[in-house]
């Protein structure tokens, strides 16, 4: 075998310097091992210095053939400019003055061109002597520019560029030097537009450096130099690559839009009329459909906004605001329409917008949670560019969004489908960029096209609605979700942006998974969209339109069902696989170590903490907002569907994705890891709230920075605890958020869980006496118990009880010692089997809900359900200011005070009786049930699944004002007949002691300024939902918010938030289904003759009453359950779990008296009856005649 690839099998001469022999069985010298070692050293500087004498040599050689060419060069250029210059200075040759010949002008030319340096003056002013008499030479012999010429004038014109950058740069500018050079410059550019154009990126950035160093002369109206005629020239330079239309012409319309239109001056908002005559000129002398077509062209680009003259924020800024400035200038300023008719416009306006904050034009949005320090810019954007992007947001311009659209059946699919996608980002980009003027930008696409200006009535397209849906439904993304929730992991997670990975790394990503990515971010747009603007109908659209599904906005049920599948399983992979959604960008964000492909780890790093979230690779599209858009969604459409039931039984159930066999143990072990969670925050908030008394001006810039680093430090802390709950707690965030996945049943149960982990920790058992004598044993034992004692005058059970037990706060949590007294304050006779408590519970709210002739706390709709009287508050302080309280003085807001913390008493009571499990019999209406689950709630998503008015909410408070709000959004004439404007009259009882009560009328006005503006055809679904705002949210907010206060102190919002409003009310007073006979008697506990022995086998009268229990109908078996619990329904999960047990113990043998109750206790006290008839004849008669506690 060979032992090279030389052909040779002669064995290599081996030479070993180390002193060790290379045999197996030798050992190596000791002796000679220094010496060799330093013979090894000794060869290897030996080695270097031949190397640094050899690269010297090198560098020598390289150094004088470097001079030999200079000098070489130096001199031809010499004796060129002697010939040169010697061709120049016969008479005919002054400055100015053409040359004989074409021939002539092109040698001189070539010979300018070998020798010109653009630092030199002399050859400076050569080049300015040269343009002078080759201008005249063109016009006088009519050169034109074939042959070498356009070569020639081509390198000419890049020596003219950078002599004028130079300038441009220097300090001070020579005016008549300037002028001379724009005049080459704007003549070579006349001579060869399309090498211009090919050219366009070097000569736009050129003069924009001129133009930004001519800007500082026109702020200034008395400076009147030469730099008018500089400006002139460069004007009309600027332009004229973009007018003669060539091959390139597109190009050089892409460099004029990302290189010129970014100057400041063309954004300013100075008054100078020079400088707004600058811009007009410009607007006016571009082609904008080509400027359009260009910039679209360029950003469908995905690495385009990552040029360098793009990174910064302002200069995109400036882009948007001169781009849409000029898109108006040629339409006059007075056809907003055209805005969204105009695809390219679409295109760029939607691209630029979403690569901006979106606070840099309106500020911060208060609803948005920023973790971040950073500063947002708003103060950096002036009024022309406020100006201009803000006259985006215009009902003529969004609502012709589609108006512009090919719905034509020869337009391909494919180009239906990009053109739904160019819409849609569009959209997005107003909604996300404007987000306090949202509901108006979706009243207008659901409106669609108006009259405009002439008054016209555009032909109706497709609904924004169905169109958007038909696009969305044909979206990959759509049909993956449908099919497999899972799969929405993958589409979910944040993309890395392909020009992140090219500008960082060596590595491209293939062109076939960039537009992969790009494609699916299209379509996620369209589906938000799609979400945006279905949330908005269903807010405006009664249950009979929805359920019609003929509409032109509605949609089909079949349709609907789809919609909720979809929902369905996007929802619950947001909440239960939401560390797997975001889990790649904790681990890029992690990684700090240097590789092969990332050289620059510290400064990705840094691009990294600062870059946009981009969920489905949505630029600046969060989780959060992905979140609560499909939380609010999916609870409406699931509102609906609780209403009147269209979609199929467990339709809703998500319990396949589920362990069901250990579900609630696992959620209970989450609510554990919830609350120390929780506690953490609570300390971060501690620290903040220290933080933030402490001035912002004491302390050096050091103590400043270190203070905004602690800031920081605890928001990150936050934000890290979120995701680890997110992680560890999914199944709760499903409860918290979207419950109707689990079956009503298990909430329940999981529900019963929460308060019985809650009541160890408070009480350390469930039992109230076990509690007692815990308490008794504690030094301020007595005191305590005395706290939570009360003695309860009938017929003034909430008003004692508020007296003695509002101090209590969520202590009334712990039990309660009651004692009821009659009219001489003797105490009641009655069992105290701990059974007092629900006695008290349903006195009082019993009391706290009955009618009075004052002033009433809560109100009944035309169904007789309960809701916070929404005028209580105006009505209390009316009635102090008639008993001669100021306003705004203490007493007068005292007493404002105490009415609401009467409110907030009652929100405590009633979550006492969900606390210990104790059925009322009260009835809420179900928007204010509503309001129990979504305010204040703790979920991922709170402030977009809280609480928000709709109109069939409206319909539950008053049906009058219901149907005329209907009769108003169908009315087909001109709603301007009405006479309305935005505002509302709120009547209010100012004397209780008249027959009838004296009102008075309050005018508001539901927006400022709403007295002067009328309700029309355009604005009256804004009215309508104004409206709805004042009289369900705004008007009782006061009540409500302080109910819920204390309602939250009970029972957390979150657990609240397990349940819909039909569902809270069957856990504040029990199930409307029919009573199961059977169960009850299966958990009915028996008392003293009644006793069931070892036979099993009943007494004869408790034979007889289950008998002539189950021959009553159901509304007299009702009457006996509430004439003995006090409720007239059944509990949740069965009488298996009422608390106290359904007892019957016997009074007596003499059949001539009545049943009666001992209803604390659920005791029904039965004679020994031997007859059917009598049985049923006296439990009847007591039942109806209303028997009370005294009795026994």
């Amino acid at each position: 075998m060979f032992q090279t690839f030389s052909g040779s099998t002669r064995k290599p001469r081996q030479v070993n310097l180390s002193g060790r022999k290379t045999h197996a069985f030798g050992s190596a010298g000791t002796g000679t091992a220094t010496g060799s070692q330093a013979a090894l050293d000794r060869a290897q500087q030996e080695r270097a210095q031949r190397q640094r004498e050899r690269d010297t040599l090198k560098a020598a050689n390289t150094i004088q053939r470097v001079w030999r060419g200079h000098s070489g060069r130096k001199t031809a250029s010499e004796f060129l400019r002697k010939e040169w210059d010697a061709a120049e200075e016969p008479a005919g040759s002054a400055y100015g003055q053409p040359y004989h010949s074409e021939a002539e002008a092109l040698l001189q030319l070539q010979k300018l061109l070998r020798f010109a340096r653009t630092r030199s003056e002399d050859d400076l002013r050569r080049i300015i002597h040269y343009g002078s008499r080759q201008m005249e030479t063109v016009e006088r012999l009519r050169v034109t520019s074939t042959g070498p010429w356009p070569l020639a004038y081509f390198r000419l014109q890049r020596i003219v560029l950078t002599v004028l950058e130079r300038h441009s740069r220097s300090s001070t500018l020579e005016w008549p030097r300037c002028k001379d050079i724009v005049l080459i410059l704007r003549f070579l550019t006349t001579q060869i537009p399309a090498e211009t154009a090919q050219n366009a990126v070097n000569f736009y950035r050129t003069l924009a450096l001129l133009v930004t160093k001519l800007s500082v002369s026109w702020e200034q109206p008395e400076n009147r130099d030469n730099s008018d005629d500089v400006s002139m020239a460069s004007r009309e330079t600027i332009i004229l690559p973009l007018k003669q239309v060539t091959g390139y012409t597109l190009q050089a319309y892409e460099a004029f839009g990302y290189i010129f239109m970014v100057v400041p001056i063309l954004s300013s908002d100075s008054t100078s009329p020079r400088i707004q005559s600058f811009r007009d000129s410009v607007a006016d002398a571009i082609n904008y459909k080509l400027l359009a077509n260009a910039l679209a062209t360029l950003f469908r680009d995905p690495g385009t906004l990552s040029r360098p003259e793009l990174l910064d924020t302002q200069t995109r800024l400036r882009l948007l605001g001169c781009f849409i400035y000029f898109h108006r200038y040629v339409h006059n300023f007075h056809t907003p329409e055209a805005y969204s008719a105009h695809k390219d416009f679409v295109t760029v306006v939607s691209i630029l917008l979403n690569s901006l904050p979106v606070d840099i034009v309106e500020g911060q949005n208060p609803d948005l949670d920023r973790s971040d320090d950073l500063d947002s810019t708003p103060d950096s954007v002036n009024e022309f560019l406020k100006d201009q992007i803000l006259s985006l947001v215009n009902q003529e311009g969004i609502g012709n969004l589609l108006s512009g659209s090919t719905q034509s059946s020869n337009t391909s699919e494919e180009e239906r489908i990009e053109e739904a996608r160019q819409l849609a980002n569009y959209a997005l980009a107003l909604l996300r960029f404007f987000p306090r003027r949202s509901d108006e930008i979706r009243m207008w696409l659901y409106i669609g096209p108006s009259g405009g200006q002439s008054g016209k009535e555009p032909a109706r397209k497709l609904p924004a609605i169905r169109y958007f849906w038909e696009a969305m439904k044909r979206s990959s993304v759509f049909g993956t979700i449908l099919r497999d929730s899972r799969a929405a992991i993958e589409l979910l997670r944040p993309k890395t942006a392909s020009s992140e990975i090219t500008q960082h790394s060596f590595w491209q990503a293939p062109q076939q998974e960039v537009d992969r990515i790009a494609t699916a971010a299209d379509e996620w747009r369209v589906i938000l969209v799609f979400l945006e603007l279905y949330t908005f109908v269903l807010k405006v659209t009664d249950d009979e339109e929805f359920f019609s599904g003929g509409k032109e906005n509605a949609l089909p049920l079949s349709e609907v069902k789809d919609l909720t599948t979809f929902l369905k399983n996007l929802g619950f992979t947001l909440y239960f696989n939401a560390a797997d959604i975001t889990i790649s960008d904790e681990e890029d964000s992690s990684s700090t170590g240097l590789s092969f492909f990332n050289p620059r780890p510290s400064e990705v790093q840094a691009r990294k903490q600062h870059a946009e979230p981009s969920v489905g690779g949505v630029a600046g599209l969060s989780i959060d907002y992905v979140k609560g858009l499909v939380t609010g969604l999916i609870r409406m459409l699931y509102e609906r569907d609780s209403r009147r039931t269209f979609l199929p039984v467990n339709h809703w159930l998500m319990t396949s994705r589920f362990d069901m066999t250990g579900f609630i143990s696992a959620v209970v072990q989450e609510e554990e890891s919830r609350h120390k969670i929780e506690e953490e925050d609570a300390d971060d908030m501690d620290e903040e709230e220290e933080f933030d008394d402490t001035s912002a001006l004491i302390g050096t810039s050091r103590t400043q920075q270190q203070r905004r680093t602690e800031r920081l430090q605890r928001q990150q802390r936050k934000a890290s605890r979120r995701r680890y709950l997110q992680a560890v707690a999914p199944r709760l965030e499903i409860l918290q958020n979207m419950p109707f996945f689990i079956p009503f049943t298990t909430r329940v149960q999981i529900f019963r869980e929460f308060v019985h982990l809650d009541m160890l920790k408070r009480r350390g058992g469930t039992d109230a006496e076990s509690w007692r004598w815990q308490l008794m044993h504690r030094p301020d034992g007595q005191s305590q118990f005395e706290k939570h004692s009360a003695r309860v005058r009938r017929e003034n059970e909430f008003e004692d009880a508020y007296q003695q037990f509002y101090s209590l706060g969520a202590g009334l949590k712990e039990p309660i010692q009651i004692t009821f007294v009659d009219q001489f304050d003797q105490p009641e006779a009655g069992i105290d089997g701990g059974g007092v408590t629900k006695e008290f519970l349903t006195s009082v709210t019993n009391r706290a809900f009955m009618p009075t002739d004052y002033i009433d706390m809560f109100v009944e709709n035309d169904q007789h359900l309960l809701y916070p009287n929404p005028v209580a508050v105006e009505e209390y302080k009316e009635a102090s200011r008639r008993d001669g309280y100021r306003d705004n003085s203490p007493e007068f807001r005292l007493r404002t005070t105490e009415l609401l913390r009467r409110y907030e008493f009652l929100g405590r009571i009633i979550g006492k009786c969900l606390y210990e499990g104790i059925l009322v019999d009260v009835n809420f209406a179900p928007f204010f049930l509503r309001k129990w689950a979504l305010t204040g709630g703790t979920g991922s998503a709170p402030k977009e699944s809280g609480y928000r008015p709709t109109l069939n909410d409206l319909r539950d408070l008053d049906e009058a004002l219901y149907q005329g709000l209907h009769q108003l959004k169908t009315y087909a004439g001109n709603v301007e007949d009405f006479g309305l404007s935005f505002t509302v009259t709120d009547n209010i009882t100012v004397d209780h002691s008249t027959t009838p009560p004296k009102t008075r009328a309050l005018d508001r006005e539901l927006k400022p300024g709403g007295a002067n503006l009328a309700v029309t055809n355009q604005n009256r679904l804004v009215y309508i939902s104004y409206m709805a705002r004042h009289r369900l949210q705004n008007q009782p907010f006061a009540q409500t918010a302080a109910f819920l206060k204390g309602l939250g102190a009970m029972i957390q919002p979150g657990w609240l938030s397990m349940f819909n409003n039909t569902e809270l009310q069957t856990l504040v007073s029990g199930t409307h289904t029919a009573l199961d006979i059977d169960d009850l008697r299966r958990n009915t506990v028996y008392g003293g003759t009644y006793v069931i022995g070892t036979d099993n086998i009943e007494h004869p009268t408790i034979q007889l009453f289950w008998k002539v229990l189950k021959s009553l109908s159901d509304g007299e078996r009702r009457a006996v359950l509430k004439f003995v619990t006090s409720t007239p329904r059944a509990p949740l999960l069965g009488f298996g779990t009422l608390n106290p047990r359904f007892s019957i113990r016997d009074a007596g043998s003499d059949e001539s008296r009545l049943p009666s109750t001992s209803t604390c206790v659920n005791l029904l006290k039965l004679p020994m009856y031997k007859n059917e008839g009598l049985l049923r004849e006296k439990l009847l008669y007591s039942v109806f005649s209303g028997a009370g506690f005294d009795l026994s």
